[in-house]
């Protein structure tokens, strides 16, 4: 797409790149002009014709340059002027067929003065502009100069030494008037082909400064394309994660109270009643962050949606549930019949709402882990530690998993299958890989693994500003360091700790 863009507006502008030329490198060459550029081309070369014929006409009849005869003026012509058509095809050539034709004009006296200066000016431009060989095109234009200047000496040196040329012009005295005038011819000379040369050489550096500005347009174009497809993929991450979160915490709740329910729906049918209840405020709870999601993927719906207030349950979005909810999922989980306690270390204070949202995640799906694989004897702890400069939150459990480095021969019957469910391996399943993606989101650290006395844990620190620090900046969010998932080793360590 940014390619064909970029034939378009080059094409648009009369030129057209050369596939595989770079203008960063030094051996960049300006691209040759379009079909529609060597045309204009070709009409300057006409209106030059019909100018300079003009000028002969009006030369021969004020009587100067009138001996010559006219067959003579008229080849001069067309070799002045017709070769400018292809000025920018072979920018070289034309360059010395036409300074050639300038001297020649000027030593038979078939010339004019007026349009044969704008024609030659022409043709030392296009050589600087143009030429695709740079070292040829600044050694033809000084070559040109040079010889310029030898026969304009020649010339004013041949006519001091004949009185009856100019002889209004005395030669007399340090500073006479023919001496005067030949240093006008010098000085205007000198501006005349100065200006060809820096003139050409400025519009080639322009092209290329042109080429290069398009380039990065070009280059930042695909950067902003890709970065909107980065953007789409984190999001789609996100909303992933967000679905996994939702779906595996209130379906597993909903499962073990339906287990519940069956169990003692003939003799305790008041206890199925509460059991029926939670499943069916686990639905509706579920229902209510799905709809929040679905409703942010409606991105055309959105502006429209937005002046309309949403249902009371629908505002409870997922991004609401921070730390200030997590007493209220350790609640939720020991209602659905996992033993679970929470304690908080530590004087509290403000964080990030990502890094609040993340705690309850990662608290969620651990625990959602532990009702899944730890078995029915198992109970949980989750504790959230503050820290001079961490965060840390830790879920762990008491159930069936094979205790770091022991063999797999004393775990009950179905440990090791339930081990591997829990993903003990740093590769585990969707669930780790959403802690992991939320830990390195603000730059924490993360632990997973079973423990050494049994059960299994679930660590994550999370950088925040010291209490100090947090006073002076604020609260705004600490620099992160990068995420590092510990070792099983280093695990132990801490625990042995």
């Amino acid at each position: 797409m940014a390619q064909q863009a970029m034939t378009e507006r080059a094409a648009a502008s009369g030129i057209h790149a050369d596939a595989g030329t770079d203008p960063f490198a030094d051996d960049w060459r300006r691209p040759r002009p379009s079909p529609a550029g060597y045309r204009r081309d070709a009409l300057i070369a006409l209106a030059l014709v019909i100018g300079t014929g003009t000028s002969l006409v009006l030369y021969r009849t004020a009587g100067i340059f009138a001996d010559a005869d006219w067959w003579w003026s008229a080849i001069w012509l067309v070799a002045m002027t017709v070769p400018l058509a292809f000025r920018r095809r072979w920018p070289e050539i034309v360059a010395l067929v036409a300074t050639a034709a300038f001297m020649v004009g000027g030593i038979a006296e078939v010339s004019e003065l007026l349009f044969s200066n704008i024609s030659l000016y022409l043709a030392l431009y296009t050589v600087g502009a143009w030429s695709r060989r740079r070292a040829l095109a600044a050694w033809l234009r000084i070559l040109v100069v040079v010889v310029m200047f030898v026969w304009l000496f020649s010339q004013l040196i041949v006519v001091a030494g004949q009185p009856h040329v100019l002889p209004d012009l005395s030669r007399s005295g340090t500073l006479s008037p023919y001496l005067a005038y030949g240093l006008i011819q010098i000085i205007t000379n000198l501006l005349y082909f100065g200006a060809a040369y820096i003139i050409g050489d400025l519009a080639y550096r322009a092209a290329r400064e042109r080429a290069r500005l398009e380039a990065r347009t070009h280059e930042l174009a695909a950067e902003r394309e890709r970065s909107a497809a980065q953007a789409i993929a984190l999001e789609r991450v996100r909303i992933a994660r967000e679905l996994h979160d939702v779906v595996a915490h209130h379906v597993s709740v909903m499962g073990v109270q339906a287990g519940a329910a069956r169990r003692v729906l003939e003799r305790d049918p008041q206890q199925a009643r509460e059991a029926l209840g939670a499943i069916e405020s686990n639905a509706r709870t579920a229902v209510d962050e799905l709809r929040l999601i679905l409703h942010a993927l409606r991105s055309d719906e959105q502006d429209a949606a937005a002046s309309a207030p949403l249902p009371d349950t629908v505002n409870r979005s997922t991004s609401t549930r921070g730390l200030a909810r997590l007493e209220e999922l350790v609640s939720e989980v020991a209602d659905a019949g996992l033993p679970t306690t929470l304690s908080i270390v530590g004087e509290a204070r403000p964080v990030s709402p990502t890094i609040g949202v993340s705690v309850y995640r990662i608290a969620q799906e651990a625990l959602t882990n532990t009702r899944k694989h730890a078995g029915a004897t198992a109970t949980a702890e989750v504790r959230l530690r503050y820290l001079d400069e961490l965060l840390e939150l830790e879920v762990s459990d008491t159930g069936i998993g094979p205790a770091a480095g022991a063999s797999a021969a004393s775990h009950p019957p179905g440990a090791s299958e339930a081990a591997a469910a829990r993903g003990v391996s740093t590769h585990g399943g969707l669930g780790h890989l959403g802690m992991r993606e939320r830990v390195a989101a603000v730059g924490g650290t993360l632990e997973l693994g079973a423990r050494t006395r049994g059960g299994y844990l679930v660590r994550a620190r999370f950088p925040l500003p010291s209490s100090r620090e947090w006073t002076r900046i604020g609260g705004d969010d600490a620099i992160a360091p990068p995420i590092r998932v510990h070792s099983r080793e280093e695990e132990e360590a801490g625990e042995g700790a």
